[in-house]
């Protein structure tokens, strides 16, 4: 295993969420990091020099028949460790401290005590906030080599430090990785800087350099289908791939009937006139309504969607092949939020939260090869790619809409009124949203239709219509994120405004709810 920079910091990927957003954390300080499987053998962890070694978090409990786990040699490869959650557990049991499960679980925020601000917690005031998501817990340090450096009111050993020099061994049980912990970064950095003895020379440019390198080798002399939505993701992806191989791609934007009003105008003025590219605009509206028609279930509206997607592709690499071009592959803005909530990550052992359409949704028979510069990244990291390849600001930092569409923010069975009638609704949203300032002080704003209808007056007289729920969530990775405070005479407007002018509408309700336990998107 050939190390791909002089300052490596590999993570073992037990199956969490977080897993690359470490990955990603780590990087952002200027080291490299990247993905291993917990069995990877200790010679090609070696092969890395690496500075350090991450153990992640999990959803199994250490103590679990066919729990992941890695060999004990990790903590004696001469290199500091930090095990994070799962991560924690693990390594401390391998150093023979006993893991029970609590008596009193922790999810979400949590009050930190520091007691030794030193090394990771170097310049980090002693009481401060984390982010908690565990049910198990460590026990009986002493007879492990432990100290513990931090605690919370429910967990007295939320931090721990190895007390034997030759094996440089941290653990902690909250989530620094995530924008809820507000001072996680800097305790990663202490560990990459302070801890491990980085210097910090990794940069995006280099992943823009080393992304285009993989594209040209996978693709050679083919042509390219790329699926293009008019996001950041799907955007990015283009670009680089016309910066890799420039004049054998052709991007193919598909009205599905379930997008965002005036998408369509909107996408094909903007690619055919900045990209200046071969944009091919599909209209499968009814083909996707059909497929469509009666589902309710969230799984199956996504798989139905990822196959029409491929019907729809390949009838355009036929047609591209009458042209002389011959299209092997099928190019997609997958991100990693994608890959790791359809349950697929380095250790194979990650929850599937949902299926994306773009990767569990699709067919087992492709009939491409799959070509997906951005499978690592997260939606910031994308952002700074997009940067890097010199795309404009209002493509950017637009909004993230999901592949399937509007199908996902109807919940129940999909109609074109229905579809009409968010469209109108999400529209206001966006205007009242944008009015304020708000869009770029908010990460991704929509409108949801709910499968419920409401009592309501209007007019003196009674109505029982539709329920119109707004989400509005502020993120830097979309693996975490919080509800948007919106400031109440803002949602005032955009209720009054959604009731008053989208008939079929007498109720608007506000989500509050963080991602976790929710995701953002409601399907």
């Amino acid at each position: 295993m050939q190390s791909p920079h002089d300052e490596v910091i590999p993570i073992l990927d037990f199956g969490a969420q977080t897993s690359q957003l470490i990955a990603r954390r780590v990087r952002e300080a200027g080291a490299f990091s990247l993905l291993l499987s917990p069995d990877t053998p200790l010679d090609k962890i070696r092969e890395l020099n690496p500075k350090g070694l991450v153990l992640s978090g999990g959803p199994s409990s250490v103590y679990e028949d066919g729990a992941p786990t890695c060999d004990p040699g990790v903590l004696d490869l001469g290199v500091p460790v930090l095990g994070i959650c799962y991560g924690m557990q693990l390594g401390s049991r391998m150093l023979g401290a006993r893991i029970e499960r609590a008596r009193h679980r922790e999810f979400g925020r949590a009050s930190l005590h520091i007691e030794s601000t030193t090394d990771i917690f170097g310049a980090i005031p002693q009481n401060t906030t984390v982010w908690m998501s565990h049910g198990d817990q460590v026990e009986a340090l002493d007879d492990a080599g432990l100290e513990t450096i931090a605690s919370t009111a429910s967990c007295p050993h939320a931090a721990v430090r190895s007390t034997d020099p030759a094996r440089r061994f941290f653990g902690v049980q909250f989530h620094p990785e995530v924008t809820h912990t507000p001072h996680g970064v800097e305790i990663l950095q202490n560990f990459v800087y302070k801890v491990c003895g980085c210097t910090g020379s990794w940069r995006m440019a280099d992943y823009a350099q080393t992304a285009s390198a993989r594209v040209r080798e996978q693709i050679g002399g083919s042509h390219v289908i790329c699926g293009l939505s008019g996001g950041v993701d799907s955007s990015v992806a283009a670009a680089l791939i016309q910066k890799a191989v420039p004049g054998q791609i052709t991007c193919v934007f598909v009205d599905t009937g379930m997008l965002r009003k005036n998408e369509r105008e909107l996408v094909e003025t903007t690619f055919r006139d900045h990209f200046r590219v071969d944009l091919r605009v599909v209209d499968a509206e009814a083909e996707f309504l059909g497929d469509l028609a009666g589902v309710t279930d969230p799984q199956e509206k996504r798989r139905l969607i990822g196959h029409r997607f491929v019907e729809v592709f390949k009838q355009q690499a036929e047609a591209i092949a009458t042209e002389g071009k011959h299209a092997r592959f099928l190019a997609q803005g997958t991100l990693y939020p994608d890959v790791i909530e359809s349950g697929q990550s380095a250790a194979g052992k990650s929850a599937g939260i949902k299926l994306h359409h773009n990767v569990g949704g699709l067919p087992e028979e492709l009939g491409f090869e799959l070509v997906e510069p951005l499978r690592d990244l997260f939606k910031d990291e994308v952002r700074k790619l997009g940067e890097v390849l010199g795309l404009p600001d209002q493509i950017i930092w637009r909004h993230p809409f999901p592949g399937p569409g509007l199908a996902v923010r109807v919940l129940g069975d999909i109609t074109k009124p229905k579809l009409d009638l968010l469209r109108d609704c999400d529209e206001i949203l966006l205007e009242e949203i944008v009015s304020a300032e708000l869009y770029r002080k908010t990460s991704q704003v929509f409108a949801v239709l709910l499968p419920v209808q409401s009592v309501g007056v209007m007019g003196d007289g009674r109505t029982y219509e539709s329920v119109v729920a707004i989400r509005a969530v502020e993120t830097q990775d979309f693996m975490t994120a919080d509800w948007a405070r919106i400031p109440y005479d803002v949602l005032a407007t955009i209720s009054n405004r959604i009731i008053n002018e989208v008939r079929g509408v007498n109720r608007v309700v506000y989500d509050i709810s963080s991602k976790p336990p929710a995701t953002i998107e409601w399907e």
